[in-house]
């Protein structure tokens, strides 16, 4: 009897225990947030998703998968109910997609919008407002699957066609003639190497000897133009010492105007007394020359003077040169 008494009082024990131990979780996995609902009907396949699963908006935890279950306003259409905390910023444009975590196959619902401004999106549980829901990844992958798979199958009915027998046979004829080309081109390389080794390399080493001399060429040039350089150079420091205040050209410059200043005194002042005894002794000249012609036609005149005077034309007694006997 005691045992049994025992084992009562510990089973009484762990189940008081396990009722705790529940009512913790319970206590600690309690949603307190205030959440409205909202409503995604859709004719895709919404495979993965289960009730509970997350929803999320741009990859924020903002609730859960209330229902799913079918649109029995439109049929065939899949309802999914969800539940969204309050505060999340959904948008009259705002949209959902199916997103799959890793590779374990379990979808949930992300929510997003285009980022541009719009209105509210007005919560109301009696009429939960209803988000278009967007083909993700893998259904636009099943949707462009038989495009892709019809493409797929084109193009290998073109690989199967160019590669008949005939286009074999083709095939193998220009590869045949690529072989022969590539043997052609290497004999020309051959040709070519040889004729650059016996031809080319003596011009080259005959052109790097004439390379040389123009280097020596230009080095000299190099030279005589320094030296040229340096003549230069003193050339216009003599120019300079020429030309400096007080120097030869300055000296030079005022003799030149003392010359010109001496003779334009000469031109002013004394020509003019030279040209008036010029003048002056001409007529001396003249005088004397007539002194002389009359002291040869009458050389008695310096014994008895010059006596009477002959009578000059119109006077009495008066005869020509030319009478005269």
């Amino acid at each position: 009897m005691e045992n049994k008494a025992h084992a009562l009082a510990a089973g009484i024990f762990v189940a008081l225990l396990t009722a705790l131990v529940l009512a913790l979780a319970a206590w600690l996995t309690r949603d307190t947030a205030a959440r409205d609902k909202y409503e995604i009907t859709t004719r895709e396949t919404v495979s993965g998703l289960q009730e509970q699963a997350p929803v999320r908006f741009r990859g924020v935890d903002v609730g859960k998968v209330k229902d799913i279950g079918f649109d029995p306003k439109v049929p065939g259409n899949v309802l999914i109910r969800l539940e969204v905390d309050r505060e999340t910023p959904l948008t009259r444009d705002s949209f959902a997609m199916l997103s799959y975590q890793g590779v374990t196959g379990l979808a949930f619902v992300q929510l997003s919008d285009d980022g541009k401004p719009a209105p509210r999106l007005e919560p109301n549980d009696e009429v939960p407002p209803r988000i278009p829901l967007r083909p993700g990844l893998l259904q636009r992958i099943e949707e462009k699957g038989e495009v892709i798979l019809d493409q797929v199958q084109k193009a290998t009915e073109r690989v199967n066609t160019l590669l008949d027998d005939t286009n074999q046979k083709r095939i193998a004829a220009a590869l045949e003639n690529i072989a022969r080309a590539s043997e052609s081109a290497n004999q020309l390389a051959k040709n070519l190497d040889t004729t650059v080794t016996r031809r080319l390399d003596p011009a080259l080493a005959e052109a790097t000897t004439t390379l040389r001399g123009v280097q020596k060429a230009s080095e000299q040039v190099g030279v005589a133009a320094t030296q040229f350089g340096v003549t230069a150079t003193q050339f216009g420091q003599t120019a300079q010492r020429l030309n400096a205040p007080g120097g030869p050209f300055d000296r030079l410059s005022e003799g030149t105007e003392a010359l010109s200043s001496a003779a334009e005194n000469l031109s002013v002042s004394t020509l003019p007394r030279v040209s008036r005894a010029s003048d002056d002794t001409s007529r001396a000249a003249r005088t004397l020359s007539r002194t002389l012609n009359d002291f040869s036609d009458n050389p008695q005149s310096l014994l008895y003077g010059d006596g009477k005077a002959l009578p000059g034309p119109g006077e009495p007694g008066f005869q020509a040169p030319g009478g005269r006997r």
